[in-house]
This record gives structure tokens, C-alpha cells and sequence, in this order.
């Protein structure tokens, strides 16, 4: 279906997400009561066991003081200490969260904002309003590279036939004892690795994007057009090259929901 954006048939993948979530536990720190309420729900739906609400920076500090937490979901701008500097100050103590992911969640979005919040240690930074498909990925995205921190470094992405060497920049299928190379451009490799380190897991165009398109320096209004363009394309290069995995496995890559993309979970392939 060329040019063609083909839905995932399977269970909903953001569904699966709550294999991520359980049992996880998020700090949640938004003094706007309606929206703090309204993401609570998201991520308890979602699969979090428990979501503390706080309101201001002070209470931030103490919740982290007698509890660890997975992930850190932070406004910038809140009643006493803001955001930032709280964020600051746990990245500086000694708590059990001092590590954890965390996510600004804020109005302030203006390029000079983000970069102050990711040197003060945010691991993203999302500009209010934000979809709850979006927020849901972004937040599993982090979690999933929290994980790969106890890796190996540099240890290979295998994806059922497919292996994924991110330190020689290699895709290789590996079918019937044989090993042969994926031929993709850097930036098609740049998408594969993306995808193949969710390992079947929604990644939304921003995210790709912003992952793969590096040399932009801002998200232009066709963005998602200029996405499609290259995952239709790619989709074509990867029928062409793995055609024994048969019509029913391709496209390798597939839609999930409206603005969010999967490769594939291939672990239960077999020859």
C-alpha cells in the first residue's frame, strides 16, 4: 500500500504499554489541579500502580525524600521552589530518585526554555498542550532507555531475524545460517534504530523526528508529511531485501493509532 500509513491489526500497541508501566510509580508535579488529575488518570489507565500528586516544589522534594520513584513528570512553573530548580536539587541529592527519568511537562517552550530544562537535568522536555499519546510515549521511551543502562554498552538489537549493531551501524538479516547486510542510508538506519529499540512499542513522529532528523533545527508545519514520504519509501526497501519473511510480516513497519509508529515485534518469528 504504497504511500499508505497501514494500521497495526493487532492488539492496540499503547495497550501493551502497561507491560511497561506495572508496577512503576511516577512523581507527578503540576499545581493546575484539572490537568494534574486529568495525567494521574492517564498513567493509572495506563498501567502505573501509583502516581503521587504534588503541588509545589517543597512537596516534591519531601515525596522523593521518603519514597523512590520510576519517573519524574515535572511543571516548571508552580508555587515556591518551580520546577527547574527542584529538579535540580534531586538530581543533586542523594534519594533513590536522584536518577530517575524526568520529563517537563511545561508552557515555557521557547528553544533558550528547553535547553535550560534539559542542562538542569530533564531527559525531555514537552511544551503544553501535549496528546496523552505522546505524553504515554515519551514517558515509555525513557523508561525503555533507563533499562538499557544495565546493558552492555553497544550490545546488539535483535528483532526475531533481524540484528541491529548500533556501534557499526549495521542491519543484518540472519535467515537459514546465513548473515547478509540491510542496505539503508543513515537516516533510514537512523529510523530502523529508533524503532528496533522499542522493541514493538509506539515511537510518535515527533519523537522520530526529533531522534532522526537532527540537522533541522525546528519542526516545520509538514513534518509528519515529510515522515510518511521516507517510511513508505523505507517500507518498499525492506520488502525488497527480506522477502522471505512473506507478505504476511511486510510492512516491517506499521501505524499505530494516528501519529505513532512500530516496527514490527518479530521475537516469535520462526524460518
Amino acid at each position: 500500500m504504497d504511500g499508505e500509513m497501514m494500521a497495526v491489526s493487532a492488539e492496540d500497541p499503547f495497550a501493551q504499554l502497561r507491560e511497561v508501566f506495572a508496577g512503576r510509580s511516577a512523581l507527578l508535579l503540576e499545581d493546575d489541579a484539572a490537568l494534574s488529575a486529568h495525567v494521574a488518570d492517564r498513567l493509572l489507565g495506563a498501567g502505573f500502580e501509583r502516581v503521587e500528586r504534588v503541588e509545589s516544589g517543597e512537596e516534591a522534594l519531601a515525596a522523593v525524600s521518603g519514597a523512590a520513584f520510576d519517573v519524574l513528570i515535572m511543571d516548571r512553573m508552580t508555587r515556591g521552589l518551580d520546577g527547574l530548580e527542584t529538579l535540580k536539587r534531586i538530581r543533586a541529592g542523594d534519594s533513590l530518585s536522584y536518577d530517575a527519568p524526568a520529563l517537563m511537562l511545561t508552557a515555557l517552550g521557547a528553544e533558550r526554555q528547553r535547553v535550560e530544562g534539559l542542562i538542569g537535568g530533564a531527559d525531555d522536555y514537552l511544551s503544553k498542550p501535549i496528546g496523552d499519546e505522546e505524553l504515554l510515549a515519551r514517558i515509555a521511551a525513557q523508561l525503555r532507555r533507563a533499562a538499557r543502562r544495565a546493558r552492555p554498552a553497544g550490545a546488539d538489537l535483535v528483532n526475531g531475524p533481524f540484528r541491529l549493531a548500533t556501534g557499526a551501524r549495521t542491519l543484518k538479516l540472519e535467515i537459514g545460517g546465513q548473515s547478509r547486510l540491510i542496505d539503508l542510508s543513515p537516516l533510514e538506519f537512523a529510523i530502523v534504530c529508533e524503532l528496533t529499540a522499542a522493541r514493538g512499542q509506539p515511537v510518535t513522529k515527533t519523537m522520530l523526528w526529533e531522534k532522526c532528523w537532527v540537522e533541522w533545527k525546528f519542526l516545520p508545519d509538514n513534518f509528519v508529511n515529510i515522515i510518511d514520504a521516507r517510511i513508505s519509501a523505507l517500507r518498499r526497501r525492506l520488502k525488497e531485501q527480506a522477502p522471505e519473511l512473506g507478505e504476511d510480516l511486510h510492512p516491517l513497519i506499521v501505524s499505530a493509532r494516528s501519529q505513532s509508529l512500530i516496527f514490527r515485534d518479530l521475537s516469535d518469528w520462526t524460518e
